[in-house]
């Protein structure tokens, strides 16, 4: 029987041997950050996998992520974690129905959020990620935008870009959308000198409430710098957990104990290990054309993001 340490210094060891750069992504537990070459949210991992010179890359995360690795970094060998990690809401919109939306609505500009399926990018203008989409958005040439598939965030973006003609559609995340009203209320009762830091994919009502809105990883650097001792965070709970760890000295709580990612939770150290030692995980193989098409969606999230 192995401990979490001397099973972390064998998933060192092999990573190290079978030349393997690790990626996990936030939501992920903090055994596994401990292991990983980076840590972050799927686009800047996609960027660090691509500056990586490892010859794998494994991607602790869900599918549309290492598919984002891959269009990134195609001459390198993407391994997903866990096969079975998906992403509900990256599977609410499809190809027919995305091509059927523009012959709807002619001259609108597409914008995916970049939790949507390499396939879907194909049939995109351009991605934007939840620290990116206010920037991406403002800068684009055109003032019709369809966004898709995060109303949640969509909705938010439009409010900070009220100059744009931006029309929704009825996707979400269903672990940020679990979190209610009542909870908020609840835990400001509870916590009533805590600030509140939500994700942009929390309900309209939710983030109406908050102290700051903004992506994962500007939650956590807007925690670490704030000079408030005490938090209540609305994004996925493993959040709470990693500012614990990063500021012991303040206090964390979570908005809801259902704001939980299934899928992201499917990934123990276990699979780390089996993933670099070459017997776990599962390969991403995607059409060149499907490479091809999808990489413009995301170069134009640089053009247009920086």
């Amino acid at each position: 029987m192995y401990t979490t340490r001397e099973l972390q210094d064998a998933i060192l060891k092999l990573k190290k041997e079978n030349d393997v750069c690790i990626l996990a992504h936030a939501y992920q537990s903090h055994d596994i950050w401990e292991v990983a070459d980076y840590v972050g949210d799927s686009y800047g991992l996609s960027l660090q996998a691509a500056k990586a010179d490892a010859k794998t890359v494994l991607m602790c995360g869900v599918r549309f992520m290492a598919e984002t690795v891959k269009i990134l970094s195609p001459e390198k060998r993407v391994v997903l974690s866990h096969p079975d990690a998906g992403c509900p809401m990256a599977e609410q919109m499809d190809v027919p129905m995305v091509t059927q939306l523009k012959e709807k609505f002619p001259g609108y500009a597409v914008a995916a959020y970049v939790n949507t399926t390499a396939e879907l990018k194909t049939v995109c203008d351009v991605c934007v990620t939840s620290s990116s989409a206010v920037k991406v958005i403002r800068n684009m040439e055109s003032r019709d935008i369809l966004f898709i598939p995060d109303g949640q965030l969509g909705k938010w973006v439009a409010e900070q870009v009220p100059e744009k003609n931006i029309r929704l559609f009825h996707g979400g995340c269903p672990t940020h959308v679990r979190v209610s009203a009542q909870e908020l209320k609840r835990a400001k009762a509870d916590h009533p000198g805590a600030l509140v830091l939500v994700h942009p994919e929390c309900l309209p009502e939710i983030s109406a409430q908050a102290d700051y809105v903004g992506s994962t990883t500007g939650i956590m650097d807007y925690a670490e710098k704030s000079g408030a001792a005490e938090f209540i965070i609305g994004t996925e709970n493993s959040i709470v957990q990693h500012l614990q760890y990063a500021c012991p000295e303040k206090k964390f709580f979570p908005l809801s104990k259902d704001c939980v990612c299934h899928n992201m939770k499917l990934t123990t150290l276990a699979d780390v290990y089996r993933c670099v030692a070459g017997t776990g995980g599962e390969e991403i193989v995607l059409a060149d054309e499907v490479q091809k098409k999808a990489r413009r969606c995301l170069d134009n999230m640089l053009k247009y993001g920086g």
